[in-house]
């Protein structure tokens, strides 16, 4: 992934698409280009969700027009916080209103201008990176409740909060101190198992001798013991 983002371009019209790779490219991003509707959603999900920062998607186009695959976007749970700003010479109000409603970041009128194409393109990526970092807590936050639920159930892995452990922030601060917390909480369980252990082994060893000493004193065993060593004397004279 390059430092300003990687794109991807559909366009069905092959001048205006090498027009808007080249100005794109010029403005330091990485393009995938796209000719169709079914070739977008083709790239998109045959790849990492997050291979992409942002489609920018016309609306105009065969097989699947920029309508059908923005919603497909929106509807494809790995995809659906991907920005789509679409492009469009359509200059009509209702289809701009009706883009924005189906989840679409953005919309440009064609021919649009370099620099405004270069403020909508940077305004819908901070928003993805700052959704990013969101999406990161949160699914971090979940590891942490995840580790106290596992903990209290007694299935808890240690290594499960490495990446949160690594944050800086309060919660890095919370889960190391889980971690610290759940280590103490695994070295007594095993200690205590340990003792358990030898307890068990202990009290085994004491029914054994219990055993040993009822069979010793019973009549049976004396009666025996009286016979083989009358027979024992016999044999030795």
């Amino acid at each position: 992934m390059t430092g300003a983002g990687n794109i991807l371009a559909v366009e069905d019209n092959p001048v205006n698409l090498k027009l808007l790779i080249r100005t794109l490219e010029q403005q330091g991003y990485a393009v995938c280009p796209a000719t169709n509707g079914r070739d977008a959603l083709d790239i998109l999900c045959g790849r990492h969700p997050r291979s992409f920062d942002i489609v920018l998607l016309d609306i105009e186009m065969p097989v699947m027009n920029g309508y059908e695959v923005l919603q497909a976007i929106k509807e494809n749970p790995g995809l659906r916080e991907l920005p789509v700003v679409m492009i469009s010479a359509v200059n009509e109000m209702e289809s701009v209103v009706r883009c924005i409603q189906m989840g679409a970041a953005d919309y440009l009128h064609k021919p649009f201008n370099a620099e405004l194409l270069r403020a909508r393109i940077s305004a819908s990526l901070a928003s993805k990176r700052l959704r990013d970092l969101e999406l990161e807590y949160l699914e971090q936050v979940h590891r942490l409740t995840t580790a106290a639920t596992g903990l209290e159930a007694g299935s808890y892995e240690l290594g499960v909060l490495d990446p949160v452990t690594e944050r800086t922030d309060e919660l890095g601060a919370l889960a190391r101190v889980f971690r610290s917390m759940a280590r103490e909480v695994r070295i007594r369980e095993e200690r205590l198992i340990a003792q358990v252990q030898e307890l068990r082994i202990e009290i085994d060893e004491q029914r054994q001798t219990q055993q040993v000493a009822e069979i010793t004193e019973s009549d049976f065993y004396k009666r025996i013991s009286a016979e083989a060593e009358a027979l024992r004397q016999i044999v030795e004279s």
